[in-house]
């Protein structure tokens, strides 16, 4: 118990360290989450504490960016929960073409799957030439991963199962050719997209969208950096812009749930309210 609360101590020392040193900021996310990455982490980093992993990523960058992989999620899929792809593309976008131009935010893109999901959905719906896509994260190895749109080959056959499932209108493979050890993702899917470095818990919003997706990320914070995340997509949406969360999400408890309807209750899809 006494080494328990050293290490909770340490933790805290750590990320208010990894805070003040680089700008990112933890020390709001959930803790025995943050707990099992920082033990990768220490782990991977060969060292005995937290205080130690502590000493080397202030002293050293390239530690602190093994660090910082370790503490955000990249693992994704094309079209991860093809039902939810689906009411995007079946109740969403019906609205969506009413506008002249469309802004949509992948929030946390991670690796790009869900963004290169939305942007094959939105060429298949006749949308993709009056939108611009902002895909955003804190891990910039991400972010430059996504900007490349290369993926194993062996992650296809579960890929190209989601999009059929999601409603898909032609095949997965008429998107990507192999090469580069991969599957290489048409590069015209990215032509209209704006990556860039933004943090949910520090960073500002942007302005007039009219769909944002953040999926899976905000089960990480606890629930004040919840409450702070929800409060940039409501004054980042336009009225009557929507909102997609992930399947284990929800607006029930946030303090800004007034500002939202249930739009497609079991997919976690909200519509910012129009007045």
């Amino acid at each position: 118990m006494e080494d328990e609360k050293i290490e909770d101590i340490e933790i805290r020392l750590l990320l208010e360290a990894l805070y003040r040193r680089y700008h990112y900021d933890f020390r709001n996310y959930a803790q025995a989450s943050i707990k099992r990455r920082l033990r990768q982490a220490r782990d991977r980093q060969g060292v005995a504490t937290y205080s130690a992993l502590q000493d080397k990523l202030l002293h050293d960058p390239a530690a602190a960016a093994g660090v910082l992989r370790f503490l955000t999620v990249q693992v994704s899929d094309f079209f991860r929960d093809p039902t939810y792809f689906k009411a995007i593309r079946e109740k969403v976008v019906p609205h969506l073409k009413t506008y002249p131009s469309l802004k949509v935010w992948i929030a946390g893109c991670s690796a790009g799957e869900e963004l290169h999901s939305l942007a094959i959905l939105f060429r298949e719906e006749g949308l993709e030439d009056r939108t611009l896509f902002y895909a955003t994260d804190i891990n910039q190895d991400a972010l430059e991963a996504a900007s490349r749109g290369i993926y194993p080959l062996d992650r296809m056959k579960a890929f190209t199962e989601n999009y059929r499932l999601s409603g898909g209108k032609a095949s997965l493979s008429d998107y990507y050719s192999t090469g580069y050890g991969g599957a290489v993702f048409d590069k015209s899917l990215r032509e209209r997209v704006v990556f860039s470095d933004h943090s949910l818990v520090t960073d500002a919003v942007f302005s007039e969208m009219q769909l944002i997706s953040c999926r899976n990320v905000m089960i990480y914070f606890d629930r004040d950096l919840q409450d702070r995340a929800v409060g940039l997509f409501r004054d980042s949406l336009g009225r009557g812009g929507f909102l997609g969360l992930g399947s284990k999400e929800t607006l029930r408890f946030s303090e800004h749930v007034d500002a939202f309807s249930e739009f497609v209750r079991e997919e976690k899809i909200y519509q910012r309210r129009k007045a």
